[in-house]
This record gives C-alpha cells, structure tokens and sequence, in this order.
C-alpha cells in the first residue's frame, strides 16, 4: 500500500520504520495521516515477518507538532457527530498502535506535542533526543486531551498526568525521562545507535513471544488479581507448548543460537 503522509520501510532484518512525514508542518496529523497510520499498523500486523516497528518523525526539528491546525479549523466548523467522528480518528489510531502485536520503539527526533504524546505513550520503548520539548497543549486551547488521556494516565499515572495534562506544562526530554513518558534521553548523534541497541536486543527475542507478552501486559493490567492468576496461568502453559518456546529451551541446553536470533 502507498502512502502520502507517512513513509513506510522494511529493511533486511525486517524491522519496520514508519515515517511521520509533513516537515513542513512539523509532521502534525492530519485526518490523512491518522488514516494512514491505522491502516500500515494493519498492513504490519498481518505481516508475520516484521520483527519490529521503529516511529520517528522526518526532519531534524520535529517528532510531530500535534493535531494540525487546518484540521482543527474544519473541525470547528462541522456539526457534533462529525466532530464526534473526527476524533474517534486519533482515537483509534492510538489503539491500533497501542495493540500492535510487534514490539514498537518511538524514535523521538525533535519535539512532540498534544497527540503526538499520545504516540509516544502507547509504544513500548521511547528513545529521545536530549533537545525535545514536550507538553499536552490542549487546555491552551480550550480543549482537553481526552483520546490520549488513557494512555498517558497508565504511561506515567495519576499523580504525573495530573501535573502535565491539566496546565499543559513544557518540559524537556531529562524531565520526561524522570516523569516516566520516555525511557532515554541521548545526545541527537547518540539517537540512532541508542535505538540500534535496542533493536538488537528485540531481534534477540522470538517473535510469537513477543507477541503474547504483549498481550499479557494489556490484559495484566486490565484484570482484577484472581482474573490474572488463572489467566497467567494459562498464558504460561500455552508458552510451553509453542515451536518457538521448544527451539528456544532447546538452544538453551544446546548451547545453539534460536532460529530467531540475528
């Protein structure tokens, strides 16, 4: 599938990289890209080969700005259901990252605002550049965050959210580190070999395992304890039995690198 607003690669290891891709408005999303990046999150996702997806924005100034501003005017202007429609777009969009049966690291190149802190809150590993800024500028505006409130509040929790989302404060990125919205804070010739690293221990690790783990910390943290006892437990079990889970016991005792390994 071609794309206009985000770019979409595979490189020989097959990790993905997905491109915010407007420089020229900072890489803010539009219905266009919302679109886009829900339908490569399930042209990833039906992709049994892809190990795992790098997103960064383009551009050495900006990871994204946020929602874009001519989409915020057509907005202003439609009726309630349409509004209504509009916002289930990024709404969405953060699901279907958020749901991604591959492990996803943000590649933080540059600031990120309002929904694109949403973005960076709902992958797995977030890596940035020791120059972003980051704020939820939404109360700016007379707004309020409310499709990437849920992710944000479980990224950094109640008290946090409460001081981030409510005044719409800018922080740089070693204070988000310290606030739990990203995992690292590097030097920007530092970036690409920081999330090198951590591709390399991802690619280190069996797909399908990576794929249930996910699924166990959605489900985990949804769950009441005896929900999560009996599920665990069966979890576990169905781990035991795959190929994967064979190959790698067997690679253990073996002293032998799994078929997975690079």
């Amino acid at each position: 599938m071609s794309y206009t607003d985000i770019k979409f690669e595979i490189d020989e290891r097959k990790v993905a990289r997905v491109t915010l891709d407007r420089p020229e408005k900072h890489n803010a999303m539009g219905s266009r890209m919302m679109r886009e990046l829900r339908a490569c999150c399930k042209e990833i996702g039906c992709d049994e080969s892809i190990r795992a997806v790098v997103l960064t924005g383009s551009g050495d100034q900006s990871f994204s700005a946020g929602a874009d501003l001519e989409w915020m005017k057509e907005n202003f202007h439609k009726d309630r259901e349409a509004r209504i429609t509009e916002s289930a777009l990024l709404a969405d969009t953060l699901e279907a990252l958020d749901s991604l049966n591959k492990i996803t690291i943000a590649r933080i190149n540059g600031q990120a605002y309002a929904g694109a802190v949403g973005l960076i809150a709902v992958c797995d590993i977030a890596v940035s550049v020791n120059t972003a800024r980051f704020s939820m500028t939404e109360t700016r505006l007379g707004l309020t965050p409310a499709n990437i409130s849920p992710y944000v509040i479980q990224r950094v929790g109640v008290s946090t959210a409460r001081r981030i989302l409510l005044n719409a404060h800018f922080f740089g990125a070693p204070e988000a580190v310290s606030l739990g919205l990203i995992h690292q804070s590097v030097e920007p010739d530092e970036l690409d070999a920081v999330v090198e690293s951590e591709l390399k221990s991802c690619l280190a690790c069996a797909p399908g395992a990576i794929a249930m783990t996910k699924e166990l910390i959605r489900n985990v943290s949804r769950q009441s304890e005896d929900e999560n006892r009996a599920y665990t437990a069966r979890m576990l079990a169905d781990a035991w039995e795959t190929e994967e889970a064979q190959a790698g016991i067997r690679g253990f005792f073996d002293r032998k690198k799994p078929p997975w390994a690079l």
